[in-house]
């Protein structure tokens, strides 16, 4: 334990805080544990000063760069601004207590759950960074297991989880005859994303010098993938031709209408709404082929290949352990089939009638 610098503190003083701390220590008090707890008490009487609000902030500033989904800290800032800032925004982060979060989410707990259960673990970790930067002490109030569990219904038991509406497998063909009618950019990065079976954000951010026109592989880097792990992702005849018809005007292949931007979160859905197919959204295409992976009978691919065609990871620890490749060859397959099956219309299946005997 450190006493001093020697341009502050005598030998003769020095002498006496270590008979002092050695008297603490046989008095069963550790002098370094009582040191830390008076700072300790002095940091949290000046936090009283530091708001909630602030917190939240700092805690959005701190992590904004690691977010990859478009409007997450938007996201973060509005759910906060609308129903935690008006109650405890401007209270002293240390003085947030279990009553107060209950106060801010009981009005909306039944009747908005899937936003107040967001709302609750976001303020949960603004906690947890106040606690960590020495602005409060003490459990956690926002936190649900063993805690708001108690006070609160269980979210799952209020509300169905809402999937994302997604087009019958079988109806893909009629789908993709109609989009190719569609003009733009946009339907194109459409198309795309259903041939490929991406996601919207990775589609529309697609670049140039992510594609390999040669080998027919698109590689979508780590930054811009859910799971943070780069992706490669085979391109069928299909996909290859969309790419191709591009004008390459710069670096995005689906450029938006700022240069050097590429297209906003709303252009696909607009090409949905366009065709008067408000009943589906982008993601859920992605559904549509999870569900002709699984249904189609021509389709015998393993479960894993599809999965890892949707950039999912194996649920099964174990089992992902042991397959560390990406299986790009036989995704290659997959995707083609795929889009052979998108470019073919289904014939319903045929009506039989079997009249009795009068």
């Amino acid at each position: 334990m450190g006493l001093g610098s020697l341009n502050t503190i005598t030998l003769s003083q020095a002498r006496e805080k270590a008979k002092a701390y050695r008297t603490s220590l046989i008095d069963g008090v550790d002098p370094l544990e009582a040191r830390n707890a008076a700072k300790l008490a002095i940091a949290l009487e000046q936090a009283k000063t530091v708001t909630f609000d602030h917190c939240a902030q700092e805690y959005i500033k701190a992590h904004r760069s690691s977010w990859k989904k478009e409007g997450h800290a938007r996201h973060w800032e509005s759910s906060i601004r609308n129903y935690a800032s008006s109650i405890i925004g401007n209270l002293p982060v240390s003085s947030v207590d279990t009553a107060l979060i209950v106060k801010v989410l009981e009005p909306i707990w039944t009747t908005k759950t899937e936003t107040a259960s967001k709302l609750r673990g976001r303020i949960e970790s603004i906690l947890d960074w106040a606690t960590v930067s020495h602005f409060r002490a003490g459990d956690n109030p926002a936190r649900w297991r063993g805690h708001l569990e108690h006070l609160l219904a269980d979210p799952s038991q209020i509300t169905s989880v809402k999937h994302y509406a997604a087009l019958p497998w079988q109806e893909i063909g009629d789908f993709m005859v109609k989009l190719r009618l569609c003009g733009g950019v946009a339907a194109r990065a459409l198309e795309f994303g259903i041939l490929t079976a991406a996601r919207s954000g990775e589609v529309r951010g697609a670049l140039w010098s992510e594609i390999d026109l040669d080998s027919a592989i698109w590689t979508v880097p780590k930054e811009r993938m859910k799971a943070g792990r780069e992706h490669r992702v085979p391109l069928s005849a299909a996909a290859l031709a969309v790419v191709t018809s591009m004008h390459r005007v710069e670096d995005h292949v689906f450029p938006g209408m700022r240069k050097d931007v590429g297209l906003s979160n709303m252009t696909l859905s607009a090409v949905l709404r366009r065709m008067g197919r408000d009943d589906l959204t982008v993601h859920g295409f992605r559904s549509t082929f999870r569900d002709w992976c699984a249904e189609s009978a021509a389709n015998s691919f393993p479960r894993e290949v599809c999965e890892h065609a949707l950039a999912h990871q194996l649920p099964d620890k174990v089992e992902a352990a042991y397959r560390r490749g990406d299986l790009i060859e036989k995704r290659k397959v997959l995707m083609q089939v795929w889009a052979d099956y998108c470019g073919t219309i289904q014939k319903p299946a045929p009506v039989i009638v079997i009249s009795s005997a009068a």
